[in-house]
């Protein structure tokens, strides 16, 4: 057994010594119409002493370079820390709690769209969106839906709309053509929308439920899940995630892992073994500190994968750049916190869309899209993860 064999033992060990106390970017703006619909964890602290004890013996023994990408906005790096490290830990500290009569989660999903004319003249603009659910065990569900106020990205960028006249809505490009945000709330408080199969995955919850519970078996159960996997594709194809390799099937497990930790209803041994898995994923590297949208503190996880938008979606074939996707985790907690899309190469050029409804042939260009003036390493757009808990208080 070598030094970092022994180093994975001694973490187990520990973490069986302290007692373990948990996912699912992006906003429709459509022509003329204030943003529609597109598409947590409140945990205490577990021995925060002893996981920050287990940290330093690691980092002692094991030191990899981070990723290198510098977060936009949402934190500073640090020291690099090793995959297995802060994935571990979190398994170990998923919070327990007692099974209620709904699943509820509160998601928040953020688009960060460049307004102007020009690279040099431009401000970023963040459209939002909350989605609030709640599910109960036999996959009866209901969801509001509602926008939330555009707001400026940054600083600077807060600056530069006052300047502008601080508007209170501005155009912004979407593939569909042009889009408005809003800067106020809306008054009317959005219904819940009931949908009486919820699944996740095409999983019930009965099925989430008996997921298996040990990091191997888990991946090879997710493996035979079928759909469309391709980040980009010309012709949508549905094939087991068992048909991927390479970086495909990393893309694959990682989103659904996402799911799992973040939105749907699984036993807490789910969500360990879920962080568990995304440790023994090939690339997955553990980097710096950063602070999610909702400025909550956390550390990097980047996944090796370019282009990694939603997969499955219909936005997925019309994107002109590449995309990394990153988690933000709390290891203290067990949570995941939210990921995010960071530019890795900007959009450009122009590609063919299918015919519309008129029949006329469509090219989508680079003026169109949101994040066309965006630098590489700068955050395309987001979903943070405030609530996820069992809760017998049922839907207004």
């Amino acid at each position: 057994m070598d030094e970092l064999d022994a180093l994975r033992q001694m973490r187990t060990t520990l973490a069986r010594e302290e007692s373990p106390d948990r996912l699912a970017l992006r906003a429709d703006w459509r022509s003329d119409h204030r943003p529609r619909p597109r598409r947590s964890f409140r945990v205490p602290l577990v021995s925060v002493v002893a996981t920050a004890a287990l940290l330093a013996a690691t980092l002692a023994a094991v030191s990899l370079t981070s990723d290198g990408d510098q977060p936009v906005r949402l934190g500073e790096s640090e020291s690099p820390r090793v995959p297995g490290n802060a994935l571990l830990v979190a398994a170990t500290n998923v919070r327990t709690e007692p099974i209620g009569a709904y699943w509820h989660t509160t998601r928040i999903t953020g688009k960060i769209y460049a307004v102007g004319e020009s690279a040099a003249d431009h401000y970023k603009i963040e459209g939002r969106m909350q989605y609030d659910q709640w599910t109960d065990r036999g996959g009866q569900a209901c969801t509001t839906v509602q926008s939330l106020p555009a707001r400026p990205w940054s600083a600077r960028d807060r600056r530069s709309w006052q300047q502008a006249g601080a508007p209170t809505k501005v155009q912004i490009p979407t593939a569909e053509g042009l889009g408005t945000l809003f800067f106020d709330s809306p008054a009317r408080k959005p219904a819940c929308r009931k949908n009486r199969d919820q699944r996740f995955f095409g999983m019930t919850p009965r099925q989430l439920a008996a997921l298996p519970a040990q990091p191997e078996r888990l991946e090879d159960a997710l493996l035979d899940l079928e759909g469309n996997w391709a980040a980009y594709a010309p012709k949508v194809t549905k094939q087991p995630i068992r048909a991927l390799h390479g970086e495909a099937r990393v893309r694959a497990l990682s989103d659904v892992a996402g799911t799992l930790l973040a939105m749907a209803p699984v036993p807490p041994e789910v969500r360990a073994a879920a962080f568990r898995m995304l440790a023994t994923l090939p690339g997955v590297k553990v980097g710096g500190k950063a602070t999610d949208p909702l400025g909550r503190p956390g550390v990097v996880v980047s996944l090796p994968l370019e282009t990694t938008i939603p997969l499955g979606l219909y936005t997925a074939p019309k994107q002109l750049g590449t995309y990394r996707r990153q988690w933000i985790i709390d290891p203290g907690t067990g949570t995941l916190l939210a990921l995010r899309d960071l530019v890795a190469t900007p959009p450009r050029g122009s590609r063919d869309l299918p015919r519309g409804d008129d029949g006329r042939p469509r090219r989508l260009t680079a003026e169109s899209q949101p994040d066309r003036f965006h630098e590489p390493g700068e955050v395309s757009e987001y979903e943070t993860y405030e609530v996820a808990e069992w809760t017998d208080t049922a839907p207004k």
